[in-house]
């Protein structure tokens, strides 16, 4: 498909709300899509994927309406390319700490000569294994390119990375963000929330949607008070840690 209607919901300003796939499985990711949210992430910085198993998951949620976004565990080119070629459209890239870095990312995710990504349609999912003749055509517009802003160090470029031609969204991770603010585990810190907030409004002063994930419903409808329009509200392992705890806690009692 030329069109790639997460992004196009993303630059229209819509609220989209999302959810964490940490289990690695694709089965359980078929099991979340079918739940209603807008978009799901498929994490490979911090739960146990790789290109196989992101993969099986994009595989497991095609047919639901939810727009899966994989994050790679770093912004690698070659990764990029791999993950792009199995079908992701959508990436979440970690750890962008200026603009040099974010037009890095836009060029990884773009065929010559808007970019570096190599050439090998014919054979990968991404163009219907070449059932898709426009493919190359349409591909550099259908991708949709996130950036994490994660440390204090990035706010300090955040203006520049979110204005960078072909970046559709910028995501602030907030425990990070803690950490490298000298809160380490308190994202609530006054000083971080201070941060936060002051990000939502750059990141929509650039013309650019602002994401943010919250598992606190409160906080995450403050987030959206603040402008973040993609939230993220939940993470499917803190799920079923929560729930099978209160649920064995309830019995035990």
């Amino acid at each position: 498909m030329a069109e790639n209607p997460f992004k196009t919901a993303l630059t229209r300003g819509d609220r989209l709300f999302g959810f964490w796939l940490a289990l690695a499985d694709a089965y359980s990711a078929e099991v979340c899509a079918g739940a209603g949210f807008d978009w799901l992430v498929i994490d490979g910085e911090h739960a146990p994927n790789d290109v196989p198993s992101v993969l099986r998951q994009l595989q497991a949620v095609a047919p639901y309406p939810s727009a899966p976004v994989v994050r790679p565990p770093v912004g690698d080119p070659v990764l990029i390319k791999q993950l792009l070629d199995i079908g992701a459209r959508n990436l979440l890239i970690p750890m962008v700490e200026s603009a040099e870095q974010a037009r890095e990312m836009v060029a990884a995710t773009r065929y010559p000569p808007q970019g570096i990504r190599g050439v090998a349609s014919a054979l990968v999912r991404a163009s219907n294994f070449s059932r898709d003749a426009d493919y190359l055509r349409h591909a550099n517009d259908g991708v949709c390119l996130l950036l994490q802003v994660e440390t204090a160090t990035a706010l300090k470029a955040l203006d520049d990375i979110a204005r960078t031609d072909g970046v559709d969204g910028v995501f602030v991770g907030p425990a990070d963000l803690a950490a490298s603010m000298g809160h380490l585990g308190n994202p609530g810190h006054p000083d971080v929330q201070s941060a936060i907030r002051d990000a939502a409004a750059r990141v929509r002063a650039a013309g650019r949607a602002a994401g943010i994930l919250a598992t606190d419903e409160a906080v995450a409808r403050t987030y959206l008070e603040w402008g973040y329009t993609f939230v993220a509200v939940g993470v499917d392992v803190l799920l079923l840690a929560r729930m099978t705890g209160e649920l064995a806690a309830r019995f035990r009692s």
